[in-house]
């Protein structure tokens, strides 16, 4: 959530540059959004409320800018929140992703001293900080100061009037410097750059960058000294990043998914190496959040089932409450999409400083997490541009597969893949999708509905009930089959829909009574399986994959998902309301 742009250099056409750049940003997830510019002498700013689409700044010419996609957290989604920030004098701009957790006593004290806020945000408390802090220090140290004094994981980005320089620092969110031809950008994440340069700088935490007209300089935070910068080449593949005849970027990714089930394993070496630590570490660790968690929990299934490997799953929000376990001897392994959720990055950090093993499954080659990760298996499924997500699940259970396969000394993954492959291509089909259509028809005004799952499709009842609820805004939940009875029952009345999971495994006799008890008090159920039953009103056929059918099953209720959503007259299927790709915030 929340993308930063800037650019300093010799064109005169800065705002559209940064709006372009923000524009290759906005699948990070955003409510607002705001450029400022250096003008003759004075800083314009221009701000929205909603998407930007095909919006264009009112801005002057200028060589010298900063913009910013703000999702609310501290004030409401208005243009006076959005980003930049201005001080009192107007001499300066800030941009901010992350939270200023001890923002309230700061402001307390700037209003005393007689600031003027224009916002609710946590973040103008920044701009008025650095205001003070002019009075007695040069910008570069009034920006350190007042960086320090913030507390919580953010990443800030300062434009000053009088100096022509940005400066920018991080504890946590994404910075990156981008080196062009008489030219420099910043950016939240690597995408944004590719298309400007070939060379950049990852700003580390703790870690302050100036830019100017000719020269990047890089500081400690703490210190103030100088540090040398390490310029790397930018090693990122674009991919394919248009529509072509698809009508939304959710559905061209859930029809990516049968390619994407090879693709994923291409790092062979990599998913070995991650077995061979897993196998010889004695405590396992999978940290994930949203649909990775998903994907981990049924990594926790395949090993203790296939591999007989113990591994404690753990939230990553709730990581920090049972951190005294790690030590020397462990291993964590991180899932995520695009390498750069705070929720995840926090527990490698405390892992790290405890002598842990780190380990990432990420589809974000330079992400924070691939580079702060001692083994890294990336997965290969090509940019995802809709919020949810759906191929990188997809890539994260393939990779899970293998590793099993790997643990348990068992061969036959590259043929069980090739069969899910043939599945999901049959599911994708149109005779599968216009059965999907009819269902999603069926349950557009259901005020609410379940998922439910046993074993290795408990996570799968999980993630169906995410994506229903991401897309379509229908009140879901998901749960294992035994559970149901122990007090959700109590909702079940007539009409009430079921998604029930039940391949072809030690799970189908239980999951199936589960079934009848539901139905058996009206429930309308809609069976996901290898064969029909007297017990389903709605049948969606997977055929029997073994433990290969946890990667097909998932599709028809993505698909499901979708065309809910349009179903239901939501706008934009790949943009839902109040949600992020990219999680940088806590």
């Amino acid at each position: 959530m929340c993308g930063i742009f800037g650019y300093i250099g010799s064109q005169q056409n800065a705002p559209e540059i940064i709006l372009n750049g923000l524009k290759v940003l906005e699948y990070r997830g955003y409510d607002s959004w705001g450029v400022a510019v250096k003008s003759e002498n004075r800083i314009a700013v221009d701000k929205h409320v909603g998407k930007i689409g095909k919006a264009s700044v009112s801005l002057p010419a200028g060589t010298i800018g900063i913009g910013h996609t703000r999702w609310a957290t501290h004030g409401g989604v208005t243009t006076a929140n959005a980003h930049p920030h201005v001080d009192c004098t107007k001499r300066i701009a800030v941009v901010h992703n992350g939270i200023v957790e001890n923002y309230k006593p700061i402001k307390d004290d700037l209003i005393k001293a007689g600031h003027t806020f224009l916002s609710d945000t946590d973040t103008e408390v920044i701009a008025h900080l650095i205001e003070k802090n002019l009075q007695y220090e040069s910008f570069q140290e009034a920006v350190r100061k007042a960086f320090n004094t913030c507390q919580g994981l953010s990443a800030i980005v300062v434009l000053d009037l009088q100096t022509d320089v940005i400066v920018a620092a991080k504890t946590g969110s994404p910075l990156i410097v981008g080196f062009g031809k008489n030219e420099l950008f910043l950016a939240s994440d690597v995408s944004a750059l590719a298309a400007h340069c070939k060379k950049a700088m990852y700003v580390k935490d703790q870690e302050m960058v100036i830019l100017s007209y000719d020269n990047v300089s890089l500081y400690s935070l703490a210190s103030g000294k100088k540090i040398e910068p390490h310029i790397e080449i930018i090693d990122y593949i674009a991919g394919d990043n248009q529509l072509g005849s698809y009508a939304h970027y959710m559905m061209k990714e859930i029809a990516q998914q049968p390619e994407v089930l090879l693709s994923a394993v291409l790092d062979k070496k990599e998913i070995e190496k991650l077995a061979k630590v897993i196998k010889n570490k004695k405590k396992v660790f999978f940290v994930a959040a949203g649909t990775a968690y998903h994907a981990a929990l049924a990594g926790v299934y395949l090993l203790s089932e296939m591999a007989h490997v113990p591994v404690k799953l753990v939230v990553a929000s709730e990581f920090e409450y049972i951190k005294e376990e790690i030590d020397s001897d462990s291993v964590i392994v991180a899932f995520s999409q695009s390498g750069e959720t705070i929720d995840v990055i926090e527990p490698l950090i405390d892992a790290k400083a405890k002598g842990a093993t780190l380990a990432c499954v990420v589809n974000a080659k330079g992400s924070t997490i691939y580079r702060m990760s001692d083994v890294r298996v990336l997965l290969h499924a090509g940019p995802e541009k809709a919020v949810a997500s759906t191929k990188a699940y997809m890539a994260k259970l393939s990779v899970l597969l293998c590793m099993s396969f790997l643990l348990a000394k068992k061969s036959g993954v590259g043929k069980l893949l090739d069969q899910v492959l043939h599945e999901e291509k049959r599911l994708l089909s149109k005779e599968s999708i216009r059965g999907i259509k009819k269902i999603a028809k069926n349950l557009k005004s259901t005020p609410y509905m379940f998922t439910i799952g046993r074993g290795l499709s408990y996570q799968s009842a999980l993630e169906a009930a995410l994506k229903i609820k991401e897309v379509s805004y229908a009140h879901i939940e998901g749960l294992p089959g035994g559970e149901l009875k122990h007090g959700s029952i109590a909702l079940i009345q007539k009409g009430t829909p079921c998604i029930v999971f039940a391949p072809n495994d030690k799970t189908y006799d239980s999951i199936m009574s589960n079934a009848m008890e539901i139905k058996a008090r009206g429930g309308y159920i809609i069976g996901i399986s290898y064969k029909n039953s007297d017990v389903f009103d709605q049948f969606l056929e997977v055929k029997d994959l073994g433990v290969g059918s946890i990667l097909a099953q998932i599709v028809p209720v993505q698909l499901l998902a979708y065309y809910l959503a349009l179903e239901k007259g939501i706008e934009d299927p790949d943009k839902p309301r109040n949600l992020a790709k990219s999680v940088t915030v806590k």
